[in-house]
Formats: C-alpha cells, structure tokens, sequence
C-alpha cells in the first residue's frame, strides 16, 4: 500500500497555487486510503464491481486456478496454461516454498483490523470459457467480457473468450492482497466487466532509439497489466531500419544502426508476436511512407526521390519516388513479406507529414505531374502513391489503418480504412474526429496522449480527463469511434528511460479505453487508485514513476 508521509492535511495551503493544488489532492488521498476498501483498488476500473468487508484467506500452498468441466477450453490451452502459471506468480508475489504461511481458518473469525474472516479458505479459482479458440490470435472484435465472483470461500470467472479470461484473471490478481502478518487476503466481490472501446493501444518507435527486445516484452507485460490490447509497433523510421527483411535484407543491413547488434531477426519479431498473443495482445506493424524513409534508401537504390538544386542534382534525397513502377514493385513484394510475419488483419501504412520540397525540385516529378493533369497540387501526388499502396495491401486481404493526412488530403481509400487522429489541440483534434466519422471511416485517437511530451508534476491528470467521444457528432459517428493509442516516440527515450516514462502515465489512457467514463471522472479516486496501482506494478518488477511524494511497502528491488 501506498504510505504518504511528506504532506499534512492540516498544512496551510496557497489558495490558487500550484503546491497548494497538489496538496488538496494529496490530502484527499490520504482521506481515501482509510475508507476505500481493496476491492476498489483496481485499475482500470471494471464496469461493475460490488464488495464487502468479508473476506477470505488464501493459501499459495492448497491455491489453484482450475479450469471448469463444462469450460469449452481445457488443459493444454497454451494461453491460459500459460496464464495461470504466470498469475500464479503475480497473485502471490514474495511468496516461496517453505516459507510460513499465516493463514486463519476459523469460521466466523474477526481479524485484527476488524475485517470479517469468510467461512472458508479460497482454495480455487475456476474458470470457464464458453468458445474454443487457444490457437488464434486476437483481433479487433475480440471478445473480452467477463464475470469474476468470490462468495463463500468459492471463486469462479466466466468469459466467451480466452481473452476475456485473461482480462479477469487480472483483475483477479489485484483483487489479492496481503494482511501485515502476510496472509493473503480476497474480499468477497462480484465484477461484470467489459471493454469501453475495442482499440487500447500502445505505440513504441524503434526507429529513432533502438529498444531491446527485453524492453519491448517488459512493455508487454505491462500494457496488460492495464489492459492494453494493441502493440502499435513503430518499427523502422527515417532514422534507421532495424526490421531485418528476408526479402531485402540491405534494408537492415545498410538502414539500422548496426547491422547486427540494433536489428530485429525473424526470430525477434516472432517472439515479440506470440508474447503478446499470450497477452492477448495485438501486434500491428508500422511501415510509414512515401515520407519517414530515408532509413529505406540507404538499402534500396533508386527507391527515394532524388532532390535538384537548381537543375542538378543535389545529393539528397525525399520521400518515395511516386512515379516509377519499381517503388511499387518493391512495395508489392515487401508488403507481401510484411503481411505473412504479421498475423493481425490490421498494417499501418503511415501517410503522415510528406515534405512537397523534394518532389517540386525534380524535374522529372515536375513532367509526371503535367502528364497525370495533377497541375502543381502535389497532394494530389501523394494521394496517387496512397491509393496504390492501398491496393496493394487490400490484395493482402490487408485492412489498413492511416495518419489523419490521408484523410485530409482527400485520398481515396477503402471505407473500412481507420484513421489515426494525432495532430492539435483539443479543439482542432475535436474536429477531426466529427470530421472523419462524418466520412464514415472509423478513427482512432492519440493527439492528447502523446506520453514522450512530459511536464512537471502530475501530467497523467490530463490524459485522465480526455473524453475520445467528446465531439460534435450524432451517435452513429460516435460508434466510428474504436478507440486510441497513447504514444511513446523515441527522440528522448530508449532502454534506459522507456518504462518510467511510460508507467503509470499510460495507465491513465488505459483506463479512460476501457472504464465507464461517468465513473472515472474523478480526479481525487483516481489518484488513489492509480498510487496503489503503482505500487503493485513496483512489486510485478515494472519500474513505474511516483505520482507524488510518498512510498510503497515493496518498493522496486531491481535498483
């Protein structure tokens, strides 16, 4: 449990200032801590949770988590077989063999903190899946509702899916808490739960900053501990190309940092898949053009546009080259590659902040957009290398998510397209979203929850307050809505810096995508619940930040 020790709630406060903001809502955490009882502790917090001061102890020695007879999943089900294992861990962190367990049987009992002791012991957790399906994948309409209850010495989860299972056995895990003897503890509780919006996710640039693959699955784990759904894998940028191509291995070889040392194998990028699918995470690879790539041309001559000074050439080079048949020959056979590593429906193809001044400098694009009737509009230009590379994914069977600009540019795209909103302030991503739903194309939003742009103090309150449906717009533009992803770009963050800048920060998108908005829309409970939260990721290994001045009973072992 969080122990905050620094601020007084009896200290003279600064109407209006800063230090006197923070320490009212310290103050009114302290407050809460007292009267919030552990099941509230939650994080993100389910649609539906009941408790009672009843509680029962549980043993790490007599505890299992057992799959039901009636459950259309059973033993040999890689993803939960794997997930019992795992929250077996989680469940009872600091727990070994051999060590002396306090654990108090007697019915009736009262405990020392006045807490009702429940008839029995939780011996088991039984759970059970209503469809098959351990060998797939998740995709965007998923399946991750649950019902976890814990009456009578007695727990059972239920869920449609393996990965609605995998949503309550979390929430599970932090239903589990341990007296000052170290007896674990559960109160009795009745959750019905389900995601707000399908689309949670999280986008890591490997480009600008190589991250390890250690990095990479430790964000993984994390993203579903707040129940994140979608790895948004930023994978090669104009920096560097560390995705190491069967098909073009030069790109690697010639685009990465160090062609051996800052790439990632086949063999990387399938561990990084089937960790997430355990997860029940999505994986859905970036690969942004025709701008972002000049990482691309170090390993594939002639691909890039080459820039003119005048009338030569002046050694430079732009975006992709739009007009030649080999940019889309070499997209066909990469994409092609692309589409058979990565399992899920979804690639994202970019589109974004494509710079006209190259394109205007060459005089062969100058002849290529008076041949094509373009006149000197060159998004219409951009527009054509979109709609191209479009098809060329549609041929996949490739549906295929895009940066706000390809709407805005007016390209013309499938009506299934997604389109990523990233750009302004409240105002003007605002409508953009009523804009795109208008069109009738589902969007995603991350222009608030850009999480590597940091402030001084508590910034994760302004993540926490973001309302994705908060736009002008009639309900069925608002069912376009699929969710968002926060953002970790990689200018300032790499190994050393990724995971205590993103946690608990991202906790805050991560329960605004999956929580009842009108029951998360206060501040004060938040932060007690987000605080405590910390603590357990601390305890689960995660190096997350403070929110404030304070300490936890387990604090990070790894330093």
């Amino acid at each position: 449990m969080l122990k905050n020790r620094a601020a007084s709630c009896n200290a003279p406060v600064v109407s209006g200032s800063f230090l006197g903001d923070v320490l009212q809502l310290s103050c009114a955490a302290l407050l809460l801590l007292a009267i919030v009882p552990p099941a509230q502790g939650v994080w993100p917090l389910p649609q539906s949770l009941s408790s009672s001061a009843e509680r029962y102890p549980l043993s790490p020695r007599e505890f299992n988590f057992l799959y039901g007879k009636g459950s259309a999943v059973q033993p040999g089900c890689t993803i939960l077989d794997t997930a019992f294992k795992r929250y077996f861990r989680i469940t009872f962190s600091g727990y070994s063999a051999g060590k002396p367990l306090t654990v108090n049987k007697k019915p009736g009992c009262v405990s020392p903190d006045g807490s009702l002791c429940g008839s029995a012991p939780l011996a088991a957790l039984v759970v059970n899946v209503h469809k098959g399906g351990c060998d797939g994948f998740p995709d965007l309409n998923s399946r991750e509702d649950y019902k976890l209850s814990i009456a009578d010495g007695l727990g059972s989860l239920s869920a449609v899916s393996v990965w609605g299972a995998l949503r309550g056995l979390e929430t599970f895990s932090q239903l589990v808490y341990q007296d000052q003897e170290g007896t674990y503890y559960i109160n009795k509780t009745d959750v019905v739960d389900f995601p707000r919006f399908p689309h949670r996710g999280l986008l890591l640039d490997t480009s600008r900053h190589y991250l390890p693959v250690r990095s990479i699955l430790e964000t993984l784990d994390a993203m579903a501990y707040n129940k994140f759904n979608v790895f948004h894998w930023h994978i090669v940028d104009d920096p560097s190309f560390p995705y190491q191509s069967p098909t073009f291995p030069n790109l690697s070889s010639k685009g990465a940092f160090h062609p051996q040392t800052h790439i990632y194998t086949m063999s990387d990028v399938k561990q990084v898949i089937e960790h997430a699918r355990l997860w029940g995470i999505r994986v859905i690879p970036e690969f942004d053009t025709p701008g972002h790539t000049q990482s691309w041309g170090k390993g594939q001559p002639g691909l890039l546009t080459a820039c003119y000074k005048g009338s030569v050439p002046s050694g430079t080079f732009g975006p992709v080259n739009p007009m030649l048949n080999t940019s889309y020959q070499f997209m066909s056979m990469l994409f092609n590659e692309i589409s058979s590593v990565f399992p899920d429906s979804y690639l994202h193809l970019g589109g974004d902040e494509v710079n006209f001044a190259c394109w205007k400098s060459n005089p062969d694009i100058q002849q290529f957009m008076k041949k094509m009737g373009f006149g000197t509009d060159y998004r219409k230009l951009e527009s054509f290398y979109i709609e191209n590379l479009v098809k060329i994914v549609t041929a996949l069977n490739k549906n295929s998510l895009v940066w706000q600009e390809v709407f805005d540019n007016a390209v013309k795209v499938p009506a299934d397209t997604v389109v990523h909103v990233w750009k302004g302030n409240k105002e003007q991503y605002s409508q953009e979203m009523s804009s795109v739903t208008a069109g009738g194309f589902k969007v995603l939003l991350s222009a608030p929850w850009y999480l590597n742009v940091i402030n001084y103090g508590q910034d994760w309150m302004e993540a926490y307050k973001v309302e994705p449906l908060g736009f002008n717009g009639t309900a069925e533009q608002k069912k376009l809505v699929m969710g968002g992803e926060a953002c970790m770009w990689g200018e300032y963050v790499d190994a050393t810096n990724l995971t205590p800048r993103l946690w608990p920060r991202a906790g805050a998108v991560g329960e605004r995508l999956w929580s009842d908005e009108a029951q998360t829309s206060n501040l004060d409970t938040a932060y007690d619940r987000l605080a405590e939260f910390r603590c357990k990721l601390l305890r689960r290994g995660i190096c997350a930040q403070p929110l404030f001045v304070g300490y936890c009973d387990h604090e990070y072992e790894r330093i």
